[in-house]
């Protein structure tokens, strides 16, 4: 049976664009290679840290919403803690009602997008 879940982490901010991209798309590859289905990715860009960390006070944030087997959990977050560029992460299964959140704020930002373009 698959659960949903949704995995945030944080790259150093030395990195290039480019180098941020290949990152998302070795994670991607991890999931989907491993019986995972993406439903949904944010790229939230360069933000600062609420607390340094590394001697760090900027990180490039991303965010994976995924369905997938349990077992699969296991294999990525090893793959994070192996990937130096990867300074900090969290994953977590999401109940119904986080789920459900989830869904009406895509929808809430597939609108405020429209309304923009109508503009």
């Amino acid at each position: 049976m698959l659960n949903q879940y949704e995995t945030v982490f944080i790259a150093t901010p030395v990195l290039s664009e480019i180098q941020v991209k290949e990152m998302v798309k070795k994670f991607q590859g991890i999931l989907q290679n491993n019986g995972g289905e993406i439903i949904h990715e944010e790229d939230w860009g360069l933000r600062r840290l609420a607390y340094p960390i590394q001697n760090k006070s900027t990180g490039f944030y991303y965010l994976i919403e995924f369905n997938a087997p349990g077992t699969l959990i296991e294999k990525l977050e090893t793959e994070y803690r192996r990937d130096e560029r990867v300074i900090r992460f969290l994953t977590f299964k999401m109940d119904k009602h986080a789920a459900a959140y989830s869904q009406k704020r895509k929808l809430n930002q597939s609108e405020k997008k429209e309304e923009v373009k109508n503009e």
